[in-house]
């Protein structure tokens, strides 16, 4: 069998620049905020906007039809990846979910879920004939799990949530039946009821004791408002403080949040309180609309892909987008318990950004593969 080639004649009107534009305007932002809220790893975030762009575009250049012949070595490295940072990863705050590469550290989970989206993309397109035949859903559910219960063990909670919602947005994307997915509703639906009652209670044997204060403090955030609801209450406080437009960034206002050292790690996780604070409701609805600019041209592009492989891609990338840019959002104003998703390419951190940029040009390839090229 002769193998696609590596590179395709692609014209330049088919490429995507409105979905660069986007991307590059997040980062753009997303650089002079993280400067605002630690100048001292601003020069980190440039440095991984210009090898994240990089690799776009050079990614976006390679078929990845041909990618997709090797998928079952991708599926290896994601593997590999999980377990070596097990094995030599850096323990901070009681977790192992880095590996220290001496200039920078690396966090292989990031890096696993879009190898996964990859891997998961052909599995899906060599059985969407038999999707929804036992045999196949087993093997989904096993190769799916190994990769999850690896996250899980580090420990890293919201990620596996993250990476279980993507893995089964693949499913749905693959023709999943809603039969099926009828069923599997009216099982989890109680079974997550009755896990969230058992969570709550002393001594339950589900969640670390730090897990269930941070539900504890979100259901009651009076009560824990000096340890576990302190983050929140003060991200809440900051974003109302920032009003229509803010008070600017880099500003040096005595009552600010952030220069009250209120939050710890603002460039993180939540990166959201310091928007709200500095560039107020406006800025807020800026970054919100670009995000979803970003989700809605990946869903476009998967539309009008030339096989299943390619639409299940741009909904692979574009899904966690979506739904870590609703969870960052959601816990940075207490409308869900605190757990650490980073604001896709707003919040400080090299591997999520660099990830995400691959991703990215994953998606601008089948926008340059329309049903012409076949």
């Amino acid at each position: 069998m002769r193998l696609p080639r590596l590179t395709k004649p692609y014209k330049l009107r088919d490429y995507k620049f409105s979905l660069v534009l986007l991307v590059f305007a997040l980062s753009v932002i997303g650089i002079m905020v993280v400067g605002s809220a630690k100048a001292s790893v601003q020069n980190k975030q440039i440095f991984g906007v210009c090898v994240g762009f990089v690799l776009m575009m050079i990614v976006s250049l390679i078929d990845y039809i041909w990618i997709l012949n090797f998928y079952w070595i991708i599926y290896a490295v994601a593997i590999l990846s999980l377990l070596s940072v097990l094995v030599f990863g850096h323990t901070a705050n009681g977790a192992k979910r880095w590996i220290d590469l001496g200039f920078t550290t690396f966090q292989p989970s990031e890096l696993a879920k879009i190898l996964l989206i990859l891997f998961f993309a052909r599995f899906l397109m060599d059985h969407k004939d038999d999707i929804n035949d036992a045999v196949t859903l087993i093997k989904y559910a096993v190769l799916a799990g190994i990769p999850l219960a690896l996250i899980l063990v580090e420990p890293n909670l919201s990620t596996t949530i993250c990476t279980a919602l993507v893995i089964c947005l693949l499913i749905y994307i693959g023709g999943l039946s809603y039969k099926f997915i009828g069923t599997v509703l009216l099982i989890l639906v109680p079974v997550a009821i009755i896990f969230l009652s058992i969570a709550v209670q002393p001594n339950q044997p589900f969640l670390k004791d730090y897990q269930q204060k941070r539900i504890l403090a979100f259901l009651e955030p009076e009560k824990y408002a000096s340890d576990e609801a302190y983050q929140q209450n003060n991200s809440e406080m900051a974003i109302g403080s920032g009003q229509l437009t803010g008070k600017g960034l880099n500003n040096n206002t005595t009552t600010s949040v952030k220069n009250g050292n209120y939050i710890s790690e603002p460039q993180t996780d939540f990166i959201f309180a310091i928007i709200g604070e500095e560039l107020g409701f406006v800025g807020c609805c800026i970054i919100i609309a670009l995000l979803l600019l970003v989700v809605i041209q990946c869903i476009l592009i998967g539309m009008r892909s030339r096989d299943l492989a390619g639409k299940i891609i741009c909904s692979g990338v574009g899904g966690p987008i979506g739904f870590q840019s609703f969870i960052n959002r959601s816990v940075a104003t207490n409308m869900l318990p605190n757990t650490g998703v980073p604001l896709p390419f707003i919040s400080y951190g090299l591997t999520s950004l660099v990830s995400l940029y691959i991703g990215i040009g994953f998606v601008l390839n089948v926008g340059l593969q329309q049903k012409k090229y076949q």
